[in-house]
């Protein structure tokens, strides 16, 4: 194996790795910002709610009500985006949108999930498993709140159209 000609030292690969996840998470919450509408209707996928989830079971046992507000929201970041932090309304319309925002939130921590690859460029082994140790930290919380939201929005849609029959 050759011996590269430059090994910068860990303050560099340290400063390196965080500007890569700021950029990392700003490229990749953009292009989820940017996502057709119409990619964002249906459960396919890594988005697909499994039974237990769908009953909310996982979650409670999680004790998802008492930390989820403690989480970053940055749906709002970007023109046009939305916060999740407050419905904005309760009229179907209303809770059809935050629906599909919780999609469009979840392929972002997905994305992001699996961003540490690239690190394994730079980083020595112990270095990258710590970027792993930061991916799942960092996203998986967030997976879980916006599938434990995902899970009452369409609860109460199903409630509400099943009314409606």
């Amino acid at each position: 194996m050759p011996v590269p000609l430059v090994r910068p030292s860990l303050v560099w690969v340290v400063v390196l790795d965080v500007a890569a996840w700021a950029v990392l998470s700003t490229a990749v919450g953009y292009a989820g910002h940017r996502l057709p509408v119409r990619w964002l209707t249906r459960d396919r996928g890594v988005l697909r709610l499994t039974r237990a989830e769908s009953r909310g079971t996982p979650w409670r046992q999680l004790g998802i009500r008492r930390w989820k507000d403690l989480l970053p929201e940055a749906g709002a970041l970007f023109p046009g985006g939305v916060s999740k932090r407050a419905l904005g309304g309760h009229d179907d319309e209303t809770l059809e949108r935050m629906t599909r925002e919780t999609r469009r939130a979840e392929l972002v921590h997905w994305t992001l999930l699996v961003a540490w690859v690239p690190f394994l460029a730079w980083n020595p082994l112990w270095l990258a498993a710590v970027m792993v140790l930061y991916a799942v930290a960092a996203n998986v919380p967030c997976l879980a709140a916006q599938r434990w939201n995902r899970v009452r929005l369409v609860r109460v849609l199903a409630r509400r159209a099943a009314r409606l029959r």
